[in-house]
């Protein structure tokens, strides 16, 4: 059975500007438990993603976090995916790639969603789709 990335995403997505103070992104992953908020420009497209692992580069530079910008640190070659591909190629690319988080885009709407690896980890959790491999 195939299922579909739409079916597991987190939606609605947090985003930030480029210009969004990194203090203020930090605040904003905190207070939703989350690892990571996705950069978007004026209507709401995918400009980068800048995850918790960007907090690290960030204090080993010695960057204030209040006087740095989003952009300085975020990642702008984003692997992403729809929400009508299928979760086991997301999941491989994943793997492959070590990353935690992909953003699901659509041409018209822009960021609608992000998979994650605590999206999965739910979805497991509630189907038990672990055992049946």
């Amino acid at each position: 059975m195939d299922i579909f990335v739409g079916r597991l995403m987190s939606s609605p997505v947090q985003t930030v500007t480029r210009s969004t103070p990194i203090q203020e992104a930090a605040d904003l992953m905190l207070r939703h438990g989350i690892g990571s908020v996705v950069v978007v420009d004026d209507v709401g497209h995918l400009d980068g993603i800048l995850t918790a692992t960007d907090f690290v580069t960030l204090a080993a530079d010695g960057q204030p976090a209040e006087e740095t910008e989003v952009n300085e640190y975020m990642t702008t070659d984003v692997v992403t995916t729809t929400a009508n591909d299928s979760v086991y190629e997301v999941a491989q690319t994943m793997l492959d790639h070590g990353f935690h988080h992909v953003p699901v885009v659509d041409d018209t709407e822009g960021v609608v969603g992000i998979i994650t690896t605590t999206d999965f980890t739910a979805y497991l959790s509630e189907t038990g789709a672990a055992d049946a491999a």
